[in-house]
């Protein structure tokens, strides 16, 4: 019996360890899938409203199938949950629009760089709406950002592009703030199929006057077309479908930190897919803000090992 005891926790602590390989190995394609759709967005000639309708609308879609094939209640339980739902809608049409024009007006690395800034203005609200004191060493990363955002801003003028490109990728990592805390307020009560399926929706028809008011004779085109649909369902729905499982059998730290190498994929599909190479100042200034991006779940991860031992 002795034996049999500890031949089923070994398979017990295999199968633990082979759910942890499985859940990293699909974080780490999500996470290259986010780095992927920067550099489609690049590829596309398309205004940044339009990328942003076209991708909500094909992954909403492919939302809604999952949610009907699964069972997924769609009905918001009270009142100030609709406005929250709406509210995170607009906020991801802000939000990934912000994203593609900072590429559109740069590049994909100072696009995805500046957009990682997020932790920065996470640190400042969280407090304000959750109520939540931020740990010591998230105000000690958000700090450590500013200065690889000064690195990135090659000239204090908005007629440079760069600078522009800056600005735009601040205003998409402020709004992933809001809707990260936003997240975290509902995904108490709502699968996140339920809250992703209301974003994009909602998104979808904040975006729809924008076809009224741009340019819409190249969004027809197959090139266009293709582009949309794997930014829909592969770089979103696809991707934050694998994200989410992941975090069944890893942890939120281990998964904060593969998250943090999304500009990492992103501009190594830049220069790969487009010839887009970073100057050495757009690179510095990137590192140190990988670096204080990923500093809380290295330290967290650390603390953790340190307890158990």
């Amino acid at each position: 019996m002795k034996y049999g005891a500890q031949s089923i926790e070994g398979l017990t602590l295999m199968d633990e360890k082979k759910g942890r390989m499985q859940g990293a190995v699909s974080a780490n394609i999500a996470v290259l899938f986010f780095g992927l759709a920067g550099v489609l967005g690049k590829l596309s000639v398309l205004p940044a409203p339009l990328i942003v309708l076209g991708r909500v609308v094909f992954a909403g879609f492919v939302l809604f199938g999952a949610c009907f094939i699964q069972h997924v209640p769609l009905r918001p339980k009270r009142r100030r949950d609709i406005v929250l739902l709406v509210g995170q809608g607009v906020l991801l049409a802000v939000h990934w629009t912000a994203f593609f024009q900072s590429i559109n007006v740069s590049n994909v690395a100072i696009g995805l760089l500046s957009f990682s800034s997020f932790p920065l203005f996470t640190a400042a609200l969280e407090p304000l709406l959750l109520k939540q004191a931020p740990r010591r060493i998230q105000i000690v990363a958000a700090l450590l950002i500013l200065p690889g955002i000064y690195l990135l801003v090659p000239s204090f003028t908005l007629q440079n592009r760069a600078t522009l490109g800056v600005l735009w990728g601040l205003l998409a990592g402020a709004t992933f703030a809001l809707l990260s805390i936003a997240n975290r307020w509902l995904g108490r009560s709502y699968p996140s199929l339920t809250i992703s399926l209301y974003q994009d929706g909602i998104a979808a028809l904040v975006l729809l006057p924008s076809l009224l008011l741009v340019p819409t004779g190249e969004l027809w085109t197959l090139h266009e077309l293709f582009i949309l649909l794997i930014l829909g369902v592969v770089c979103t729905a696809l991707a934050h479908t694998l994200f989410i499982a992941s975090l069944r059998s890893i942890t939120a730290q281990s998964a904060s930190l593969l998250a943090s190498l999304e500009p990492v994929w992103g501009i190594l599909f830049g220069v790969v897919l487009l010839g887009d190479i970073p100057t050495l100042t757009t690179l510095i200034g990137g590192t140190i803000i990988l670096f204080a991006t990923m500093l809380p779940a290295v330290t967290g991860r650390f603390l953790n090992k340190s307890v158990v031992r």
